[in-house]
Order: C-alpha cells, then structure tokens, then sequence
C-alpha cells in the first residue's frame, strides 16, 4: 500500500514537523509530539488509501512542491520549489512564540484509476478517468479522519494530539495549489464548506480551550 518513494517522504515529514513542533521543548515532549504526528498522518494517507482502493484507484503520496506563482505562462519557477519542507521552516520562525502553530500542509497526492476500473465499466479497452468529485471525497477522507481523531483526543485528555490534528486539517484545508482543501473545493464546494467550517470551528477552540 505504500511505495519505495512514500516510505521515504512521509517519515521525513514527520520528523521535521516533530522536530519544529518540539524546538527547545524537553525530550518527553518531542516524542509525544512525534507519536502525535505519526498517528495524525499515517491515519490521513491510510482513510485517503482505502477510500481510492473503494473507487477503483490508487493515490501516491509526495512532497507539496509549487511550480507557479502567478497567472502568466512564464511566471514559474525552474524547478518546483519544495514548499513542504520550507512553509514549516519560515512558519516556525515567524511564528515563533506560538508553540504548536506551523504550517503543517506538508503532503498532497496524485491519483491514477486502476486498469481494471475502465474494463470492468466500459469494456477491457476502455479508458476511465476519476472525476473531480471523487478526488474531493478522497481528500476529505483524510480530513474527516483528523477531525474524528482530535475529537477522541480531546475527551479522552490527549490535548496536544486533539491540538495537533486540529491544525492539521485546517492547513489542510486551505484551497490553494494541490493540497486537499484545493481538491475537495473543485470536486465538492458544498462539501468543502462544511468541512472547513468545522475545520474553522475546532481552530478557534483549540486556541481558546485546548
């Protein structure tokens, strides 16, 4: 279920959000931190994984990268820039008296049908595609997901992981580039509305309550 490329680029990202989450913070806390993330993003990729398996598709987990930043043809970087690694990094540093709050929209995902689904719908020559609508319900599966686990952490005691998951599906969220919120907002915009917010809704009190 997970690739050569995706053992490699999920632990790295969870290793740096761990590590900016817990800077200067005492051992115990990072590897509460990093339990946290671990358990958050692995859920994430895993609800997004089985739902493609339910529609007949695959989805390969990468590093957010962004090839443009504006509207004209040659307004586009020679090289993607990684804003996986980097957004964190300049978040932290700005941020840096918040001690929990950093971008954490650190993974997007293509997706590609599986041979089988066009043969089995429209004859073994057939081609089939995913319908934007499909890949918004993907993507909101890994946030729906997040929401579920902050809310069993947050009555079970388990502030920092409700915290974590919380910020995670907010930056999530956010319509822009190939990040989920972008993908459930073209394939869903009603969908979209309700998830962000109550995306909004457990932002807001994970910073008054939590």
């Amino acid at each position: 279920m997970i690739n050569k490329k995706e053992a490699i680029i999920i632990p790295l990202v969870i290793l740096l959000l761990s590590l900016l989450l817990s800077l200067l913070k005492s051992w115990d806390i990072f590897l509460k931190i990093l339990l946290s993330i671990t358990i958050l993003i692995i859920a994430n990729i895993l609800a997004k994984k089985l739902l493609a398996h339910y529609l007949d598709s695959e989805i390969e987990v990468k590093l957010w990268k962004i090839q443009r930043f504006g509207f004209q043809a040659d307004q586009h970087f020679k090289k993607p820039f990684p804003a996986g690694i980097f957004f964190p990094m300049i978040f932290r540093v700005i941020f840096f008296m918040f001690n929990s709050f950093i971008w954490m929209a650190s993974l997007v995902f293509d997706i590609k049908p599986k041979v089988h689904r066009a043969a089995k719908k429209h004859g073994l020559y057939s081609f089939s595609e995913i319908t934007e609508d499909q890949i918004g319900l993907i993507a909101a599966a890994g946030i729906v997901i997040n929401l579920i686990l902050a809310t069993i952490g947050y009555f079970l005691g388990f502030h920092i992981f409700a915290q974590l998951n919380i910020y995670y599906a907010f930056f999530n969220m956010l319509p822009i580039s190939s990040l989920d919120g972008n993908k459930i907002f073209f394939g869903n915009i009603v969908l979209w509305s309700c998830l962000a917010c109550i995306t909004l809704l457990g932002f807001l009190l994970s910073i008054l309550v939590i």
